[in-house]
């Protein structure tokens, strides 16, 4: 019998898959979770998705999409396709494939995510929602996407939090010191200009890269800073 061969996203040898599991909570900011899903996938990623009930009414006002667990493949590959101001089709040419994306609903607590067992590489909540860090913080799994993330923080792997809120109440702060403290990474999703920003997408995949640079993935979603004031200008 031959043995397993690696997957591209397997650093194990032993050929078994291991996804980034990208949770999407309610929070303003889905333009975010899109840019982060094709890259990972670019990247040749494997991707579990939990996308919570609050965000498929957000992912809807922001972007006309809707996500409907019997069609998820057909509403996900739509909402991929979407830019960050709307237009329907702007990544559709270069959408990558999205066979290796495993899809569990949020009410499923009894979902692979929700076991420490389940071979993970580790978690990115984006954006993360107040509601969803006062859930992750202080243990309640109320949801699988709660769920996840304390088995990602008891498994000691990597947790991307990218809380989009603004402004922060003394209360989530000391949540998010909470998360810090547990062991995750806590980015709030604050674009910045000096990477030469023309476009509401580009200041999207600033974040998406930020997030993705937190769990170690490579990319190529924003110029990066070298050093040379007045880059991005020059650039343009």
């Amino acid at each position: 019998m031959q043995p397993p061969q690696p997957r591209p996203n397997d650093d194990t040898g032993t050929g078994q898959r291991r996804p980034w599991v990208v949770g999407v909570s309610g929070a303003s900011g889905t333009p975010y979770a899109a840019a982060v899903l094709r890259a990972l996938l670019h990247a040749g990623e494997a991707v579990d998705l939990v996308v919570s009930r609050a965000s498929r009414l957000t992912l809807l006002d922001e972007t006309g999409a809707a996500f409907r667990d019997a069609h998820w493949r057909e509403d996900l590959r739509g909402w991929l396709a979407r830019g960050a101001d709307g237009s329907p089709d702007r990544f559709e040419a270069t959408l990558p494939d999205l066979s290796d994306v495993r899809y569990w609903a949020a009410g499923d607590l009894a979902a692979g995510p929700s076991s420490g067992s389940y071979p993970a590489r580790g978690m990115l909540i984006v954006p993360a929602s107040t509601a969803c860090v006062a859930g992750v913080a202080l243990g309640l799994s109320k949801d699988l996407l709660q769920r996840t993330a304390s088995v990602t923080l008891k498994e000691r792997r990597t947790l991307v939090v990218a809380v989009r809120e603004t402004p922060l109440s003394g209360q989530t702060l000391k949540h998010l010191v909470t998360l810090d403290e547990a062991g995750a990474v806590v980015l709030p999703a604050s674009p910045a200009f000096y990477a030469g920003a023309a476009h509401i997408q580009d200041l999207v995949d600033f974040v998406a890269g930020r997030v993705l640079d937190a769990a170690g993935v490579p990319h190529k979603l924003y110029r990066r800073w070298e050093g040379a004031i007045g880059g991005s200008r020059a650039e343009g």
